[in-house]
This record gives structure tokens, sequence and C-alpha cells, in this order.
């Protein structure tokens, strides 16, 4: 009888023929850490940030397991607090010094403040790490924290005031400006950052120079005007045709309604007005440069500013979230006791998640005005061939070069 194939095979495997194995590709390669030089640990100074976490707890004498999940996950917030301003100072850099008037500069702003959006889906998701922590597992180190407060996290409150939350709409922190928690230089900054122009007001004046706006040129404000107005007429010539009915009534009233909306849309002293209320951010010019570029948003010319209107919602919208999930946290650990910090704790921010504190809530509003394709003034591509940049004839657009930006 023959031998076993499969015992032969392994004879063949281990004879003196193969005793040296051929080095794999895995192992190709130098390791070039040997040879001195920053390394790893030394790059990211993981000794300083491994070492950050202190617990009160274990320093009474009394080590909190959980404390530690604590003290991470806050560290982490900040961290990414801080990556958020460094890309959010960066493109109101690019804006305050005219360089989105090139369109690749412009591209940079969309995609650093897509990275914002990002980062910030990151946060909110991070809520689930901190409730694996029970209420009771809380509790048993709460004593620790002393005065210690999520209120008093400089880079947040420096992160709102540079995105552009209204000073005059915050909700008061026990009857103060939020500004007195802090003193210093945190305070000084904080002081800065109101004086300096927040990504609300540079988005503004970059709306504003919105092509096609001109009265002189495309007049997209004119035509819409007056299309919407003719529209609304002939809708309602329609309707009285038609014989009396209940559903008559209730057609001709949703139509006085729409009438009515967009009566007050073409009125810059309404419009004026609700801004002087809070109920608007922006400019008349800034809104009428927004509804146009979510208008001719499959316009290549408006593509790009689409985007950067799109991620901005996202970022109001992440925001909210990112309260409503601190809300609820709050509530669940501490049910209505009062925070750390000496605020009403879960009353408190839950009167902070609302539209006060939405940025960009006009860019919201804008599906308020949506109206049938046919009333939009239409875009002839041999006559109307908008320049990306806003203002190219201005002679300061030829002074820089996109290399100029960071």
């Amino acid at each position: 009888m023959s031998g076993c194939p499969f015992m032969g095979r392994k004879h063949q495997l281990f004879s003196s023929n193969s005793s040296q194995p051929e080095e794999d590709d895995s192992q190709k390669g130098i390791n070039k850490a040997s040879k001195g030089g920053i390394v790893y640990g030394e790059y990211l100074q993981l000794d300083k940030v491994l070492s950050a976490q202190v617990l009160q707890s274990q320093q009474k004498g009394d080590k909190i397991h959980d404390e530690h999940l604590f003290i991470v996950t806050h560290q982490a917030y900040e961290l990414w607090f801080k990556q958020i301003l460094w890309e959010l100072d960066s493109v109101r850099e690019l804006f305050t010094k005219n360089h989105v008037r090139d369109e690749r500069n412009m591209l940079k702003v969309v995609s650093r403040i897509h990275r914002i959006t990002i980062i910030f889906k990151l946060l909110v998701d991070q809520f689930a790490v901190l409730e694996t922590m029970t209420s009771l597992d809380f509790f048993d180190f709460r004593q620790y924290l002393s005065v210690a407060s999520g209120f008093q996290s400089f880079q947040f409150r420096l992160l709102e005031s540079k995105i552009g939350v209204a000073d005059h709409l915050r909700v008061a922190y026990n009857r103060q400006h939020y500004r007195d928690t802090f003193h210093g230089q945190e305070s000084e900054n904080l002081l800065r950052s109101v004086q300096e122009p927040s990504l609300l007001q540079l988005v503004e004046e970059w709306l504003e120079r919105t092509p096609g706006l001109e009265g002189d040129g495309f007049n997209f404000w004119g035509k819409l005007q007056a299309n919407i107005e003719e529209g609304l007429k002939l809708e309602k010539q329609k309707l009285e045709e038609m014989s009396n009915s209940e559903e008559k009534v209730d057609m001709l009233e949703d139509l006085n309604k729409q009438t009515e909306l967009f009566t007050a849309l073409f009125d810059p002293s309404r419009h004026e007005h609700l801004l002087n209320k809070g109920e608007r951010r922006l400019s008349y010019a800034a809104l009428q440069g927004a509804l146009m570029i979510n208008f001719y948003r499959e316009e290549p010319r408006f593509q790009v500013p689409f985007q950067l209107l799109t991620s901005l919602m996202e970022i109001d919208t992440l925001m909210s979230k990112w309260r409503y999930n601190h809300v609820c946290m709050v509530h669940r650990m501490i049910g209505s006791k009062a925070g750390t910090g000496g605020s009403s704790g879960y009353c408190y921010l839950r009167s902070t998640v609302s539209d006060r504190y939405k940025v960009f809530v006009d860019l919201f509003n804008l599906a308020t005005y949506l109206v049938p394709r046919a009333w939009v003034p239409k875009l002839d591509p041999q006559i109307h061939k908008f320049h990306y940049m806003a203002e190219c004839n201005d002679s300061s657009y030829n002074s820089y070069s996109s290399e100029d930006s960071d």
C-alpha cells in the first residue's frame, strides 16, 4: 500500500532542503527609530498627556474607578474643541484677508468647515461613552469636583463667540454675563473674540457680494419678486374660477398666507424689524444672496457656495444636538440638583437648547420661501456668465495669490 499523501507532503516540508525559510515581504524594512530622532511618544508628548489624569478621589484616599473615565472624556472634548478652533480661525483668516475670492481657497473653506462638522458628530456620539457610567457611579466621586463645572470651559465659550452666538441672546448664568466666570487672560481673549468678526459676520459680508444681485445686472431679487407676484396672481385667478366649496375656501386661505409671507419677504423694513428683535441674523442683502445660492445650487458657479451653506447649518444642528445630549445626560446623572459650578443645573442647560443659540437660523428658514421652479428667474449661460470671484474687478484682487493663504 502506498504512503499517505499528506504524510508525504509533510516529509517534503520538513526536509533538509528547506531548512532556511525565505524572508517574507512583511519583514522588509529598516527600523529608523534606532538611528535617533523624535520618536512617537516624544512627538506627541505623551508623557504630559498620559500623566494628566489626576483622580481627586485617589488624592483624598478614596479612589473611585469611574472618575478616570470622567476626566479622560472631558479632556478629549477639550482637545477636539482646540482642533475646531484651529480650523475655525483658519477659515476666518481666509475670509478676513479676502482670499475667498480665489476658488481654490473657497474649497479650503468648505473642506475645513466640513471637518468641523465631522468633529462635532464625534463629540455628540462621545456622550454614549460617559453614559456607560450610572448616576450612582457619578455620585460616588461628584463631591470631589468641588466647584469645577463644564460651564467653565473657556474653549467652548470661545468657540461659541467665534462662530457668532449673539451676546444679547445668551441665557444669563446665575443672572450674570457668561464672561464674569472667567478672569485674567481668558477674560481678555473672550472679549477680543467678541470684538473680532465672527464667522457669521464674515459669511454675511460674503453673501452680500453674491454675483447676480446687482440691480443693474442680473437683478435676481427684482426678477424673483416680479415672478412670485405674477405667480400668486395667476394662482388666485384659478382658485376664483372654481365653484364654491369648502376646499376652495381652504385653498384661498392658504394662498393669502403665502401672499402675506412673500409681501413681508420683499419688505426691507420688515426684515430690519425682525433683525432688531433677534429673529433674523443676516442682513437683508445677505439673505438675498443665500436665497439665490439656494435656488441656483445646481449651477456650477453656486455649487461650492451651496455646500458651504449646508455645512454651516450642519454645525448649528450638531451644536444643538450636543447641547441636548448634555442636558439629557445631566438630568439623568443629577436630576434637578444644582450644578457643581452653582447653576440651577438641568434647568439652566435646558434653557440653552433653543434657536437663541442657533447662529445660522436664517439659512434654515430659506425653505420657507421655496417656490415652483417655474417662478425662479431663468439663467441663460450665454448671457449670465457670473465670475466665481464676487469682486473680480476690484484692484485688490490682483494684489495677492492663493499662495499667500495657509
